[in-house]
């Protein structure tokens, strides 16, 4: 930000420009604005720091006027995340393999590589905050830990977002609803598809990219 009199300093070398053709000399400028050839080269001083002025040369007596959306900062780019289907947060129901749109996101929250996103319906994971018509970025993973939300094949054509737990006899998959059972499958039943790592509500994003969701209190695990 500028002080009052470092804009009015920029808004004179400005119309100088625009009069002139070329910035005026310390001399001409301290005579212009009626102050000191101190004040003039302290005033350069400051704008040069604030990135709106530059020399050509650390010594060089010639100035150059910055671009204004150089000083400024920028906006980051999105990057776009296809939607590859649905998933339930209740029973789960067929994995949709074909591309049913896409979405922006952040990609300063969302770095991860081939993310992709499932429309989310039912509400078995209200409680950890995924709601039905969500939509759950994922990282795609072929495993999980104990206590992560992923997305789920099971039996090779349903998917679900679960909660994933790896017993000594089953794989089990928790919602985050008292109203709904929890799930259990043999091994070769349950395709890990990837983590959620983030869910967009409407066009905002509700968790960051590195967010875990919140630990589960089912069945006692951490």
């Amino acid at each position: 930000m500028l002080t009052p009199k470092q804009q009015d300093f920029l808004d004179y070398l400005k119309q100088q420009l625009k009069d002139e053709g070329e910035l005026p000399s310390l001399r001409q400028a301290a005579k212009d604005l009626d102050i000191s050839h101190n004040a003039v080269a302290q005033l350069l001083a400051q704008l040069e720091k604030k990135g709106v002025v530059a020399r050509d040369g650390r010594y060089s007596r010639t100035l150059r006027l910055l671009p204004e959306e150089d000083s400024r900062p920028r906006r980051p780019l999105g990057r776009e995340l296809p939607i590859i289907g649905r998933v339930t947060a209740g029973m789960p129901m067929y994995a949709q393999q074909e591309w049913a749109g896409s979405v922006v996101v952040d990609d300063r929250m969302f770095g991860g590589e081939s993310l992709f996103c499932l429309r989310v319906s039912g509400e078995s994971m209200r409680d950890c905050g995924i709601l039905d018509g969500d939509i759950a970025i994922c990282e795609p993973r072929q495993y999980a830990e104990n206590g992560e939300v992923v997305a789920v094949l099971i039996h090779q054509e349903e998917a679900t977002v679960k909660r994933f737990f790896l017993r000594s006899d089953a794989v089990e998959l928790h919602p985050e609803n008292a109203e709904f059972p929890v799930m259990r499958y043999g091994f070769g039943e349950v395709l890990v598809q990837g983590k959620v790592v983030g869910i967009i509500r409407g066009t905002h994003a509700s968790f960051s990219r590195n967010a875990d969701f919140p630990d589960s209190s089912a069945d006692g695990q951490p």
